[in-house]
């Protein structure tokens, strides 16, 4: 699988690789001279989980061509509500992740901060629930798939945290 790359047009860079996620190049490209904003979310494999203390990296694996189509989504339900949003990046990494690497990241902009919080959070709290990637955390002595596991929801269904800026 390829690294993934800026679009060469449009606002809004999609992917799922096996590379590193590039995330100075993905907040670079999001900054845009009619917005004022720029939240970049990036989620890390962390050391712990639920009821684990000794987690030693983590397995990412997709439903590869279900991915981009469902990242789409989120982008376009982002769009809806918060009309203003400039870009929009959402990046997914799979396969084997080591402490400290960042699997995922999701970064907004925006005219105002407000705006570009709010969308950013979104971004992020929709792909948990409606994008098929799941996590196996991996211990010394074993492994389990992430524990936050559920039905995945349609995009149109997630709250917003905050529906300022709509």
């Amino acid at each position: 699988m390829p690294p993934v790359l800026p679009p060469d047009t449009g606002d809004d860079w999609l992917g799922l690789t096996d590379a590193p996620l590039p995330i100075g190049a993905i907040y670079e490209w999001c900054v845009r001279p009619d917005c004022g904003a720029v939240v970049l979310f990036s989620g890390t494999v962390r050391d712990h989980a639920e009821g684990r203390t000794d987690v030693q990296y983590l397995e990412y694996e997709a439903y590869d061509e279900m991915v981009v189509p469902k990242l789409a989504e989120i982008a376009a339900e982002t769009r809806s509500r918060w009309p203003e949003t400039g870009r929009i990046a959402i990046v997914h990494r799979v396969g084997r992740l080591e402490l400290g690497d960042s699997s995922v990241v999701c970064a907004v902009s925006a005219p105002h901060r407000d705006q570009a919080f709010v969308a950013g959070r979104f971004t992020i709290d929709a792909l948990k629930v409606s994008v098929p990637v799941w996590k196996r955390e991996v211990w010394p002595d074993g492994s389990d798939w992430g524990t936050n596991a559920s039905e995945l929801v349609d995009v149109t269904d997630v709250p917003a945290v905050a529906e300022g800026g709509r």
